[in-house]
């Protein structure tokens, strides 16, 4: 029956902190070198920094299981890659390259000069870049087709004809060439020939042989020094980057995040001295506050390093587990001097202590644990980028936990013992309580200490008059409560607008974990300006045995064709079959492909005409096990364009009844994350707020009041998404980890301010608010605020990932705060205290008949 109470596992808990406590109180110096000790042992693993660094783009920021990444093995299997036929096409992977943007920088066309004759004397430049000591040049590590380097044919095509180029398809050498991908911002007339172009892109692939790997690598370093160095071109705007560029650029910033941790954490040193600073110098608590943020260093060193030695990966998402880890300390710092200064100041310090640890340590504890469910949540996520973060996190509050009950509570001990003493905060030397008569005004300020209430033996505390005297009865007033209304209304109808009619952009640009002025990010931006007219050529797959031969399932095969054709993301015009041309070649010829053997038999002969096809099928003992054909999308200009050819494309080869139908471009490996990253938003939220209700019902009195905790975070939640549209965000694996972490963080204000109320005394609900809000009103504003601050450092970030941050962690704490202070406590007033006022008038007529 006594577990039936709430507090049935409460009450041992507390009575095991209060021991504790006083063991803590008693032998501080232990408590206190142990936990320097291990983190100096476990220090050691950042030693391995560098070899832990794990920053794959492809790994680390998509979908473990995602399907595209099946289709590709599918596509590796049975469209393997042919060295001697390179096709950029028909890659499964994205490729060795380097490759530039030239943009013209006058009004001029690029394909004039003198801009297109900067173009050809770079081009020569890259063609002579050798390594190996001069041995080894682009046509020795170029991807060869017909034994020729692949080159950049617009470069032949423009030097020879500059004036009747067809656009997006130009006729060359009896072969049709596409250029809407290496051609941008063109301007063409009537009959499609391009009057000018503002950009052109050169593409350098080299070959994928193991035995030139290194030689490879040597290459695309010379092409980004020689394009880094080349600043005489006048009338051309360069940028550049290569398949290792995007890697190496994500390699080199990983540890980027320290330094503004570094300062982050000046910042909390600063703000927490303050706000401890005291005018007596004896309860000064100065140190305390600076070892309450050396706490949250220690903390960092030691799981950062015992993960690092057991070799878990650190990616770049993990730097700003720190700047959680020191709010969250920050906290039980404040939570732990704020009940030792309830203590009285006479008590020996163990029994000070045992009272401490009884009061805060289980609140702590309650925080802890919450917190290290919500990002354990995290660790069965499909993106390995999600479960190192909430892996580095979750240990980290563990460590967190441990040196606050250690190494805090031992130096708030030792700290006490000094105020025992009645020494000086500074010099540590004995000085009088009282201030003596015979001495100057300035030793009385600063030599003198030790003051206490004499009424309660606690500390003196200034008390906070705004919010009881001013705050709290004007919120209360009638015509406020209607204006906090409305203004909840007008703030949640702008949050839907944000969801539904800005929308929210979803997917990581491939430039989002870079520096803002990189190389990668430039040539990525002007990719994006000059060059999003067409997307990706997507190959389209017939997974599996089809008879070809077979005139009816062929047109019902070339009819799902078709359908991909009328597609309004795909440019019908644009289409490459081996089956169309090899029916074309039948009809030439005068043969009956309808006839299995003829089909089969006439096959080389073809394939000898035009080898490249012979690529795009998987045949083997006269079975056609697969073949592949190839469409071009176009328009692809933002992530949520891409999932909407992403989603077409892939509903359109589902409804293909001829035969099972698969899409993939190597960029559709990243696309996977649009399908999961949504879905795991809502489980992690969902999750969150099942937590955060268990734990308001068991710490909340009043299960009404649990209710409304509960529903601001769906309030809460609302309004960040609508906010991130408006802002101008996108929904991506790294916002997703940042707003399903911070939305825990929400609860917080309602909670306290619910609890506070529904504990409150006071018999009328405006009363309750009001005594609420005296009691918590400002701490809710100064841990806001200061929260705010402490991370605002990360808005001047150059890296996408930790603006994203700041941007995130702003909303959701300043959106939490509004509901903490203006939100939550009007509609406790509405909606919650009619039932406590019936039941308190029945129990008074119950009396009155009495």
């Amino acid at each position: 029956m006594g577990c039936r109470r709430t507090d049935c596992l409460a009450k041992p808990l507390s009575g095991l902190f209060e021991k504790l406590g006083s063991l803590v109180g008693s032998y501080p110096c232990y408590f206190f070198v142990i936990p320097l000790i291990l983190s100096a042992a476990l220090g050691g693993g950042f030693t391995f920094l560098s070899d832990r660094e794990d920053n794959d783009f492809e790994r680390q920021f998509t979908p473990r299981k995602g399907p595209s990444k099946a289709t590709r093995a599918f596509v590796r299997e049975n469209f393997p890659y042919n060295d001697s036929m390179f096709s950029a096409d028909r890659l499964y992977d994205n490729g060795n390259f380097a490759s530039l943007i030239a943009v013209s920088t006058n009004s001029s066309s690029i394909l004039t000069h003198p801009a297109f004759g900067e173009i050809l004397r770079l081009n020569d430049m890259i063609l002579n870049i050798t390594v190996d000591n001069g041995s080894l040049g682009f046509s020795e590590l170029c991807a060869k087709a017909n034994g020729e380097c692949v080159s950049n044919i617009v470069l032949e095509i423009i030097s020879a004809n500059a004036t009747s180029i067809i656009f997006p398809v130009h006729r060359y050498r009896s072969s049709s060439v596409f250029l809407g991908s290496v051609l941008g911002g063109v301007i063409t007339d009537a009959n499609s020939s391009v009057m000018s172009a503002q950009a052109v892109k050169l593409i350098y692939y080299l070959d994928k042989k193991e035995s030139s790997a290194d030689a490879s690598k040597l290459w695309l370093r010379g092409f980004q020094k020689l394009l880094s160095d080349a600043t005489d071109c006048k009338h051309i705007d360069v940028s550049y980057y290569t398949s290792k560029s995007k890697q190496e650029e994500i390699d080199s910033h990983t540890t980027d995040g320290f330094p503004l941790f570094l300062i982050t954490y000046a910042c909390a040193i600063t703000l927490s001295v303050i706000s401890c600073l005291r005018l007596d110098n004896v309860r000064n608590k100065v140190w305390v506050a600076f070892f309450g943020v050396l706490s949250s260093g220690l903390t960092i060193v030691s799981s950062f390093g015992l993960l690092l030695y057991i070799g878990v990966p650190f990616v770049i998402t993990v730097a700003n587990s720190p700047f959680l880890i020191l709010g969250i300390s920050l906290n039980n710092m404040f939570i732990m001097v704020s009940d030792w200064q309830h203590t009285k100041v006479k008590d020996p310090v163990p029994k000070r202590m045992a009272h401490s640890y009884k009061e805060a340590i289980m609140s702590i504890t309650i925080t802890t644990l919450t917190d290290f469910f919500k990002f354990s949540i995290g660790i069965t996520s499909d993106f390995p980028s999600v479960q190192s973060f909430c892996l580095y996190t979750s240990v980290s509050i563990i460590f967190c936990y441990i040196y606050t009950i250690t190494f805090f509570g031992a130096f708030l001990a030792v700290n006490g013992r000094r105020e025992a003493s009645n020494r000086h905060w500074l010099t540590c030397m004995k000085i009088p309580s009282d201030n003596p008569d015979h001495h100057s005004v300035i030793y009385n300020i600063c030599c003198v200490g030790g003051n206490y209430d004499k009424n309660t033996g606690a500390e003196e505390k200034k008390t906070i008059i705004f919010f009881k005297d001013y705050y709290g009865p004007f919120l209360i007033k009638p015509c406020v409560k209607g204006f906090v209304i409305f203004l909840y209304l007008v703030y949640l109808a702008t949050s839907i607008y944000g969801c539904f009619q800005v929308g929210l952009q979803q997917g990581i640009e491939l430039y989002d974990l870079a520096a803002d002025n990189s190389p990668v990010t430039r040539f990525n931006l002007k990719n994006s300006q000059y060059f999003s007219e067409y997307g990706p050529s997507v190959m389209v797959m017939v997974g599996e045995e089809f008879q070809y031969w077979n005139k009816t399932k062929r047109h019902q095969l070339q009819e799902c064709g078709e359908d991909f054709k009328k597609l309004h993301f795909v440019d019908e015009r644009i289409y490459t079959s081996w089956l169309d041309a090899y029916l074309s070649y039948g009809q030439e010829t005068h043969l009956n492909l309808d006839d299995k053997d003829v089909f089969l038999k006439n096959l080389a002969t073809f394939f000898d005409l035009y080898p490249f096809f012979k690529q795009d099928l998987n045949l083997t003992r006269d079975v056609i096990y697969a073949s592949r054909f190839f469409i071009q999308t176009a328009d692809i200009a933002n992530a949520n364009m891409e999932i909407s050819m992403f989603t077409g494309l892939k509903t359109t080869a589902g409804r293909c009844r001829a035969a099972s139908l698969l899409v993939y471009n190597p960029l559709f490996i990243f696309y996977d994350q649009h399908a999961v990253v949504v879905s795991s938003m809502i489980k992690n939220v969902g999750v969150i707020t099942a937590v955060m209700l268990v734990v308001s019902l068991l710490l909340i009195p009043n299960p009404l009041c649990s209710l409304w905790v509960t529903c601001s975070i769906g309030s809460v939640t609302a309004g960040v998404t609508g906010f991130m549209a408006l802002w101008g965000m996108s929904l991506d694996s790294i916002s997703m980890i940042i707003f399903s972490i911070c939305i825990g963080f929400t609860v917080d204000c309602s909670a306290h301010v619910a609890y506070a109320f529904a504990s409150s005394k006071r018999t009328s609900c405006d009363d309750k608010v009001v005594d609420a809000l005296s009691s918590l009103g400002y701490p809710i504003l100064q841990g806001a605020l200061s929260t705010i601050l402490g991370v605002s450092v990360l808005a001047t970030s150059e890296f996408h990932t930790f603006r994203t941050f700041f941007k995130i962690f702003f909303l959701v704490m300043f959106i939490g705060m509004l509901h903490g202070l203006i939100f939550i406590p009007v509609i406790l007033t509405l909606f919650t205290c009619r039932s406590d006022e019936d039941e308190s008038e029945n129990k008074s007529l119950k009396i009155s008949k009495l």
